[in-house]
């Protein structure tokens, strides 16, 4: 019987109740799975899905991963997230009951949706996220930010617009002040600051930070069933 597709389950996440007549494989792989554990995997494939059950994180590893091997624009990706406050579940508007989500990643269609890389040779599906921040950003030719704020946090674009969404996030005395901007590319200079990626942070604080939309969609699994 010809598989359809492998799911990784990542990390110690329980493996999902993948059934034979669905054709998948079922392959454990560490948090993060890095090259030694996707290019494998990647050169079983064919033409086959792959399936990420994990986190946020782990999905951002494998699609690095796809990108290296150039195989963003063959290889459909589900997702089932282990996390119900996931990002990325909330942003392309996927399922995060466990059971719905596999069948979805199982057998949904794929659409393509922007992804975003970074400066440092990174990607992101789903949040984006620096602060607090003081510095100057711009938006492709828009400023963004002159001075400080809260936090900047960007995300890819739902909408179908120009890539990503940049979200600057102020403080004031009733509440906070939010003002987004699309854009292709976000560029920022300032004061060293954290800077946080699917929720993985960068090993150390930044003077500079670009998040830009890459010349090939990821291929997501959240169409109907």
């Amino acid at each position: 019987m010809k598989v359809r597709g492998i799911v990784l389950a990542c990390g110690n996440t329980q493996s999902p109740a993948v059934t034979d007549g669905d054709r998948f494989e079922v392959r454990r792989v560490a948090s993060r799975p890095g090259r030694d554990e996707v290019d494998p995997v990647l050169a079983e494939l064919g033409d086959g899905r792959l399936v990420v059950h994990g986190t946020d994180a782990d999905l951002n590893a494998v699609a690095l991963r796809l990108l290296r091997a150039e195989r963003l624009a063959e290889v459909p990706v589900g997702y089932v997230p282990v996390d119900r406050r996931s990002a990325v579940a909330e942003l392309w508007g996927l399922p995060t009951d466990p059971g719905r989500a596999l069948d979805l990643a199982l057998s949904g269609d794929a659409d393509r949706v922007s992804l975003v890389r970074d400066d440092v040779g990174g990607v992101l599906v789903g949040r984006g996220s620096l602060g607090p921040v003081r510095g100057v950003g711009y938006g492709d030719d828009t400023v963004v930010l002159r001075g400080q704020a809260s936090r900047i946090e960007v995300t890819p674009d739902p909408g179908g617009g120009p890539g990503l969404l940049v979200h600057v996030i102020s403080k004031r005395l009733l509440g906070r002040r939010v003002t987004t901007t699309p854009a292709r590319a976000f560029q920022l200079g300032c004061l060293p600051v954290e800077v946080t990626s699917d929720g993985v942070p960068h090993p150390r604080p930044m003077g500079k930070w670009t998040w830009y939309r890459h010349t090939e969609d990821l291929r997501l699994v959240r169409g109907v069933q």
